[in-house]
């Protein structure tokens, strides 16, 4: 069964474009538990919205996890290294022909529950079926 997901990232640190340009790019650098727990979660074949945070504000494409949590190497600490901080890895799926603001979607009663909107610090956020087929709807995807 697929999970869907919300993966963050600032356009200015990695951006859409470069996912594309990389096909495939592991998801690192995520420090916080509740979103590593998250990554620990996702399952191969799990899809998830790009989000560029902090600028734009909006989800813009479609990823697919291709590799399944492993040892992220960023890790500042080899003991950390070691397994207490993981990434996947994320497979470009495609642009959302027409990108979903995050204004768009506060401006939804719908979504008042989405983590997007009640933990807006999130890096790695659950997405439910329900949510996931509306936005999808938003932004003009048809997978």
């Amino acid at each position: 069964m697929t999970h869907y997901w919300l993966v963050k990232s600032e356009p200015d640190a990695f951006s859409w474009d470069q996912q594309v340009a990389n096909g495939t790019e592991p998801w690192t650098g995520v420090r916080n538990h509740m979103a590593k727990n998250n990554l620990k979660a996702m399952r191969r074949g799990d899809r998830a919205f790009f989000y560029h945070s902090n600028v734009g504000k909006e989800i813009v494409g479609v990823v697919e996890v291709a590799r399944e949590a492993y040892p992220d190497p960023t890790a500042p600490d080899p003991k950390a290294r070691a397994g207490d901080w993981v990434c996947v890895d994320m497979k470009t799926v495609g642009k959302l022909p027409h990108p979903v603001t995050l204004a768009a979607i506060k401006a939804e009663p719908a979504f008042a529950d989405l983590a997007l909107v009640r933990l807006s610090r999130l890096s790695v956020a659950p997405v439910s079926k329900a949510h996931w087929d509306r936005i999808c709807r938003m932004g003009g995807w048809a997978p």
